[in-house]
């Protein structure tokens, strides 16, 4: 057996402790806290060879381990103190350890990174989903296997893009991250269909793939989509991921358009256009959370139509965004926003006409999916258009000003989509739409 599938297995049996949480509750901490301290006293000898990563072996401290130990003991804790759900809890837990685990039995022989993704995200939700099956039954508590099913699945493709892109092996990081974005989801306390679930986990997978394989994104980007695509399916419905899928396949054949003109311009998107995981949530965050608001509207007193319109102001936004930049930059003479003075293709806060038509047009895209697929009204559809204008706008402003010196394109983006979702839905608000 490899090193790194022993020391993954002896940190799956150290996660397995979790198990024990419906039978005693919050003092599951307890265990966690003496391994903390013991793998903080170790230093050398077997248990110090089956736990060390290569980093603690230059340290001379089992600190992965430690670090592991820890926030199993701050997450069991918060679930006396906050009130984060004993399922959540061993799910996390769980996820982690075995998805570890499966990550290095995949690549024991060939380490490639959709080997290390796919293996950490099938394993850890496999874990998870029977964690919870077998927490729940040992506590006396019924079991919703497709809501238990669901949880693992996101849960574990959270765990794989953190992993993957944004904190690589940082355990600690993912499980504290993964716990938040689970207790949000269970907290809607919705009840998720076999079959829905079935076929959400069907048509985001093979888009996601399906995009991988063109080359439109990245394996973390595509990992990142899938996520987004399976929350916004079963949260939301089919109408809604065609329309997000809309603005990944356009934006992503947009990127493409072109490419070595773009190149040899030196405004080309990099990894030859592949969409990666800070793209994507640069782009959907803001859609995603409006399809979460939505579906807990029930809780919140608010009107779904609010939420609808935001998801598809933020979407129009990205595609308006997207279409002027991808297309702007070949076509016409780019003018600075803010004072229209002559500049470089490519420069941030450069428009052209052309670019903006496509923009506009990008806009009207999203907003007739919108009036296809989720009722949106004529008056809703106009609304869409003025929100991906304005966020268009606003990338732009904020391109010309601020980009560069405070915060990198990623935020600019956010911030875009953003405002296309805040002017969808707050003049829907002003104006005393109630309904779609």
């Amino acid at each position: 057996m490899q090193r790194s599938v022993r020391r993954a297995l002896a940190f799956a049996l150290v996660g397995t402790l979790a198990l024990s949480t419906p039978l005693v509750g919050p003092t599951v901490a307890v265990p966690f806290a003496l391994i903390a301290v013991v793998g903080r006293l170790v230093s050398s000898g077997p248990v110090f060879e089956v736990f060390a990563r290569p980093e603690d072996r230059v340290e001379g401290q089992l600190r992965a381990l430690v670090a592991f130990a820890l926030v199993a003991t701050g997450l069991a804790l918060l679930t006396s103190l906050t009130g984060l759900p004993e399922s959540v809890f061993v799910a996390v837990v769980l996820l982690v350890a075995y998805g570890n685990l499966t990550e290095a039995v995949v690549c024991d022989r060939r380490d490639t990174p959709l080997r290390r993704a796919l293996g950490f995200a099938g394993g850890g939700a496999l874990a998870a989903l029977a964690g919870q099956v077998v927490g729940e039954a040992l506590a006396g508590v019924p079991v919703h296997a497709s809501t238990a099913a669901f949880l693992a699945a996101s849960g574990a493709l959270v765990g794989a893009v953190l992993r993957g892109s944004l904190v690589g092996k940082d355990d600690p990081a993912v499980m504290a991250t993964t716990a938040l974005v689970l207790w949000v989801l269970a907290s809607l306390g919705i009840r998720v269909d076999p079959v829905g679930l079935v076929v959400a986990l069907a048509v985001a997978g093979a888009m996601g793939y399906l995009a991988w394989l063109l080359g439109t994104a990245s394996v973390n980007g595509m990992l990142t989509g899938v996520l987004m695509g399976l929350v916004t399916i079963v949260l939301g419905g089919l109408g809604w991921f065609v329309a997000l899928i809309a603005f990944f396949a356009v934006g992503g054949l947009a990127s493409k358009y072109r490419y070595e003109e773009k190149r040899e311009l030196g405004v080309a998107e990099g990894n030859e256009g592949a969409r990666g995981t800070r793209n994507v949530l640069a782009n959907a965050t803001v859609a995603v959370l409006a399809v979460v608001g939505y579906a807990a509207s029930p809780q919140l007193a608010a009107s779904a139509s609010v939420f609808v319109l935001a998801f598809a102001g933020s979407l129009a936004t990205a595609m308006s965004d997207t279409l002027s930049s991808e297309l702007g930059v070949l076509y016409g003479k780019p003018r600075i926003v803010t004072t229209f003075r002559s500049v470089d293709p490519g420069t941030d806060g450069g428009v052209t006409v052309e670019g903006t038509l496509a923009g506009v047009a990008g806009a009207a895209l999203v907003a007739l999916v919108a009036l296809a697929l989720l009722g949106v009204s004529l008056v809703g559809v106009g609304l869409i258009v003025l929100g991906g204008v304005v966020g268009m706008t606003v990338d732009s402003i904020l391109g010309a000003t601020i980009e560069g010196r405070l915060v990198g394109n990623q935020s600019v983006n956010f911030l875009a989509t953003l405002a296309g979702a805040v002017v969808a839905a707050g003049f829907a608000v002003e104006l005393g739409i109630a309904t779609l």
